[in-house]
């Protein structure tokens, strides 16, 4: 179906259902206060339908009576516009679900993801951005911006394609969809930025919104959309669903029934083009390490337009890229000495010379006899690392807030250790109890051979003891279940003792649930792919259908999420920002071990 030689036509439509006055408090207004105007007119009368509401909303927004006119579900990224379809699906009968391949079931894609603002309401629920679209594909789009696609990784059997990006100013990986569909696209998106630009502040940008109402784009981003806007017009299908969404939300998308608006608000091209980069990144800092990590910190650069992320360099080679001025690198050796150095980018892909570099060794391995340790404490982040004097000393890591009596920084067994003369170390409550537990010790300075005293919710449960030799000791048997509070006491007025490595298992049923992963997860029916996972998404394959609660625990037993019926969409699950490392994955009955990459 060609759009171009209608445009004229549909232009004038446009407004036909549209109610008389619906948009006087936007006339004669321009750029940024045409688009709080408007902002204003689509906010009234907006009416939240819920998240299942959209279901409902499909039979009559999203059905095809444009294309092959015959009541299937309208779907952008499988529609061929001029030839046969590659498969259909039925309103409300192939909703997804589970799937694996194209044409499994339909599901609700929503164009700027949800993950940007935290699955929010109304934002989740808006029928006006978010559209029925194949499974399969909404997958593989998963997150990523919209742009032009250079060297394809995914094409889907319409044509839409996901990879590298060739649009100018982003690198990154892009979604491209049809050229039929591109302006569709665009006034979606534009539709977003408006009816939310005094919430933008507050969402995250996944390199394609903005985090001011006004553009309320980044600057690459826009220029792809005007153009999709300009050179794919408004189809009667838009103006078709257009109408069909004010019916049951409510609220219009201005883009569709005035396409003129999108100029008058962003001049047809975005601000002018940024060449500036942002200022060279400071204070590149070794904030921790451990055997197989380095964590790095830095002042944050500075732009003309504003900073969206950090190229995190390792031995010479890009090693990640983050929106924070912190990171932790991972899967590296033992005993092994890296360098660093941070660039800082802009939305317009400017990038500022290389900080200075920094070298880090990682720790010497060590070898871990309990793989399910609840709790793993390497000292490697106490605070003030050199200081010699006696104080008390505070700091979270892993979770646990620890809390050193009369203690100092400066002694060392492995790497950092922190020594404690006349007082103690005190954990915060840890969930899942403890098994057994493991520590090293070493006496500093002049003193005797002595021993502390372990306790768990203030009882001695054992002793540890400690000399000049660095002594690893392990007390058996513990066996206390719930929270627990761990202290160890030093029983002399005078002896330092530098205290290392102090780790604990667990001892409940989350550790037998983290115990039991490695022979659960080689059931067949269920497996988790690819494996580690990427974009905050879990796929399952195998017979999903049925279950009914999902829920995510960390290595030490804590629940990081639960999610009832979780596979009603599909075979994937969509879960909150999880940092790198191992997770479990407990689906009713079954557990599943995964890594998020």
């Amino acid at each position: 179906m060609k759009k171009l030689f209608l445009c004229l036509i549909f232009s004038q439509l446009g407004f036909a259902q549209t109610p008389a006055g619906y948009y006087n408090s936007a006339n004669g207004l321009s750029g940024a206060q045409l688009k709080t105007a408007l902002s204003n007119i689509i906010t009234s009368g907006h009416q939240d339908k819920g998240y299942n509401g959209l279901w409902t909303a499909y039979k009559t927004t999203d059905i095809d009576k444009n294309y092959e006119n015959d009541g299937s579900i309208l779907d952008i990224y499988s529609e061929r516009p001029t030839s046969t379809d590659p498969y259909k699906f039925t309103p409300g009968s192939n909703q997804c679900g589970t799937y694996s391949t194209e044409g499994n079931c339909y599901n609700r894609e929503h164009i700027v993801p949800q993950s940007l603002f935290n699955e929010a309401s109304p934002m989740k629920n808006d029928i006006h951005f978010i559209r029925a679209t194949d499974g399969k594909v909404n997958g593989m789009r998963s997150n990523y911006p919209f742009g032009k696609v250079g060297s394809a990784s995914f094409t889907s059997l319409n044509g839409s394609k996901v990879g590298s990006s060739s649009s100018s100013g982003f690198s990154g990986t892009v979604f491209e969809p049809i050229d039929e569909f591109k302006g569709d696209i665009a006034r979606m998106v534009f539709y977003f930025v408006t009816r939310y630009q005094t919430k933008l502040s507050t969402f995250s940008t996944g390199n394609m919104i903005g985090t001011s109402a006004f553009p309320g784009l980044q600057t690459w981003e826009l220029n792809v959309l005007l153009a999709w806007h300009n050179q794919d017009p408004v189809s009667q299908a838009e103006i078709t669903r257009n109408n069909a969404s004010y019916t049951f939300q409510g609220n219009r998308n201005p883009f569709i029934d005035n396409p003129s608006y999108v100029n008058q608000i962003w001049g047809g091209q975005a601000p002018t083009t940024d060449t500036q980069a942002p200022t060279t990144v400071t204070n590149l800092t070794v904030s921790g390490k451990t055997t197989n990590t380095v964590s790095l910190s830095w002042n944050a650069a500075t732009d003309n337009v504003g900073v969206t992320s950090y190229d995190v360099y390792m031995n010479g080679s890009l090693k990640t890229n983050i929106n924070s001025t912190s990171t932790t690198v991972t899967g590296l050796n033992p005993s092994t000495t890296y360098s660093f150095y941070v660039k800082a980018k802009d939305a317009a892909g400017n990038t500022s010379a290389n900080s200075s570099t920094v070298s880090a060794t990682t720790n010497a391995g060590t070898t871990n006899p309990n793989p399910t340790d609840c709790v793993n404490e390497t000292f490697e982040t106490i605070p003030s690392a050199s200081s010699s004097s006696y104080s008390t000393k505070t700091w979270t890591s892993n979770g646990i807030t620890w809390t050193a009596t009369d203690s100092r920084t400066d002694q060392t067994i492995s790497n950092k250790a922190i020594t404690v003369r006349d007082g103690s170390l005190k954990s915060s409550s840890s969930a899942n109890g403890i098994g057994s537990l493991t520590v090293t010790t070493q006496l500093k300075f002049s003193g005797s051979n002595g021993t502390f005293n372990v306790q768990v919710n203030g009882v001695t449960v054992g002793t540890v003891p400690y000399s000049t030799t660095a002594t690893t000791t392990t007390i058996n048997s513990i066996n206390i279940s719930g929270n627990v509070v761990v202290t160890l006491v030093n029983n002399s007025s005078s002896n330092r003792v530098a205290i290392d490595n102090l780790s604990w298992t667990c001892n409940s049923t989350s550790a037998r649930l983290v115990q039991t992963t490695n022979s659960v997860s080689e059931r067949k029916e269920l497996q988790i792919y690819p494996n580690p996972i990427s974009n905050q998404e879990i796929f399952v394959k195998g017979d999903t259908e049925n279950i009914k609660k999902a829920e995510i625990y960390n290595l030490q037993g804590k629940i990081m999420q639960t999610i009832n019926n979780p596979f009603k969409n599909g075979n994937s699950i969509k879960i909150r920002s999880l940092l790198q490392g191992a997770y479990i994955l407990k689906l009713d009955e079954s557990s599943l071990k995964f890594v998020v990459k």
